[in-house]
């Protein structure tokens, strides 16, 4: 085989590995993203003094209600890079 084909191949394998790898950590930090999210959301709730049941009848309201007026305003918001 052409030793410019074998080199392409053996950079491209490289070059998956190494994106195998960046993703499988992507879903790492997405993960623990979510779960610091989740944190962030209990800890709001228990300062509030709400029950569980409370917060989702508060969820249940908002749902059919349509969007929230602040989360309806951070969607046009620009994003900032």
């Amino acid at each position: 085989m052409n030793p410019k084909i074998t080199k392409l191949l053996a950079e491209k394998e490289k070059n998956s590995e190494k994106i195998a790898k960046l993703s499988a950590r992507n879903e790492e930090i997405d993960s623990q993203v979510t779960e610091l999210e989740n944190l962030d959301i209990v800890g709001m709730v228990r300062r509030v003094g709400m029950t569980p049941d409370q917060l989702a009848a508060l969820m249940e309201a908002a749902r059919q209600s349509g969007p929230l007026p602040v989360l309806a305003d951070r969607e046009e918001e620009p994003e900032h890079d």
